[in-house]
């Protein structure tokens, strides 16, 4: 083995523990599961357990989604991902404090959209074609909806939801905002990931066009869901998803109202 190639493969091996999840995100686990049990066993209060099962649950998605553009990048020639720390899971390495975990929260409760949270600093030229470049951007929705899927087995081998009303509303509500998630960050505007999965493909004037909608694009989004008509086709769109995985929409609502427990 040459020298050139003994640096390439120190540069591309991944340290011992690389893939370790981090003590931070195990913590969020724990939150996510002690609340899911409080829920199930109606102990408490019904309003606090749904609210902190939802929201915290919204977190772990929030590390999940970047993760999988980081190892998508991993395996697709950005190596500089595992010195940055995005392959252990831990929140703090991609996520700034308010930008990443307070206003996206602030958003959800609100408004009941899910904001991009967490954002990994990826280095493009590092990838070695278009494609991979596409499928980093991609991955992030793709683990939305493959946690969707996965909370929704239950309902979909149906489940008497009616037994533990207050955790399968819960988990209905979750469902919801991972399909939302993902159908939110598909749409192909500057800064959301179906955007971003766009933008290799373009040219160079549709590029700086791109760059200069970008800050401002997902706060018109946001907005354009949130006041106006066009609403209706896409949430319609979600509860025709949830539909499909027989996850009620009365659930749903009962589910959203206790996460939003102020607007009673």
């Amino acid at each position: 083995m040459s020298y050139f190639d003994r640096d390439y493969y120190t540069r591309t091996r991944a340290p011992r523990g690389t893939f370790v999840p981090s003590p931070v995100f195990f913590g969020i686990v724990a939150v996510w599961v002690a609340s899911g049990a409080l829920a199930w066993t109606e102990s408490g209060n019904d309003t606090f357990n749904t609210f902190v099962f939802v929201v915290d649950g919204w977190l772990l998605t929030l590390c999940l989604h970047e993760y999988a553009h980081a190892v998508v990048a991993y395996f697709g020639g950005d190596y500089g991902v595992i010195n940055r720390g995005y392959l252990k899971l831990n929140p703090i390495k991609y996520m700034h404090p308010f930008l990443s975990i307070v206003l996206p929260v602030i958003f959800l409760v609100v408004g009941g959209i899910p904001l991009p949270g967490g954002a990994v600093m990826i280095d493009h030229h590092q990838l070695r074609n278009k494609k991979w470049d596409t499928m980093v951007s991609l991955a992030g929705p793709g683990m939305n909806v493959l946690f969707a899927l996965i909370l929704a087995i239950p309902f979909v081998v149906g489940v008497d939801f009616l037994a533990h009303p207050v955790f399968w509303s819960a988990l209905a509500t979750l469902i919801w905002i991972e399909v939302l998630a993902a159908i939110f960050n598909l749409i192909p505007v500057p800064g959301l990931d179906g955007g971003n999965a766009l933008y290799p493909w373009l040219s160079y004037d549709w590029r700086r066009g791109f760059d200069a909608v970008r800050p401002y694009a997902v706060l018109v989004v946001f907005l354009l869901l949130w006041q106006t008509r066009i609403a209706a086709p896409f949430y319609n769109f979600v509860f025709w998803i949830l539909e499909k995985l027989n996850v009620p929409e009365f659930m749903v609502f009962y589910g959203l109202a206790k996460v939003t427990f102020w607007r009673r």
